[in-house]
């Protein structure tokens, strides 16, 4: 099982980008994929979620409404589109699947290895 993350950078607030999270090895499309992130200091939190089918996906609060999850199965990829950067959202993303749509860290099976993200002021 692989997972890699990539598409992190530099960005000023209220500037986007787009992570792309690239699985392999497993039948990727049976499972959910989550993004979660990790400031400094800080433990790792939940972003964003997405269902098998990419039927469902679920956000942290922090995040709704200025970010995107979405996943071709076709090509085994999960993207996260995050508009109207601010400082706070500065951190390492990472990816990772569970074989349930949930927010919880403890529930994802396999991880990958994140990208960083900053966000200037």
């Amino acid at each position: 099982v692989q997972l890699q993350a990539s598409g992190g950078g530099l960005v000023q607030a209220g500037g986007s980008l787009r992570l792309s999270c690239a699985a392999s090895g497993f039948t990727f499309s049976k499972f959910a994929v989550g993004w979660f992130r990790q400031a400094p200091g800080k433990e790792r939190e939940f972003v964003a979620t997405i269902s098998w089918s990419g039927g469902a996906a679920v956000y942290a609060d922090s995040v709704k409404g200025r970010f995107t999850i979405s996943r071709d199965n076709a090509v085994n990829m999960v993207y996260l589109l995050m508009n109207s950067l601010k400082p706070e959202d500065t951190a390492v993303y990472y990816c990772a699947v569970s074989t349930y749509v949930t927010r919880w860290p403890q529930s994802y099976d396999y991880w990958g290895r994140g990208t960083l993200v900053t966000v200037s002021s």
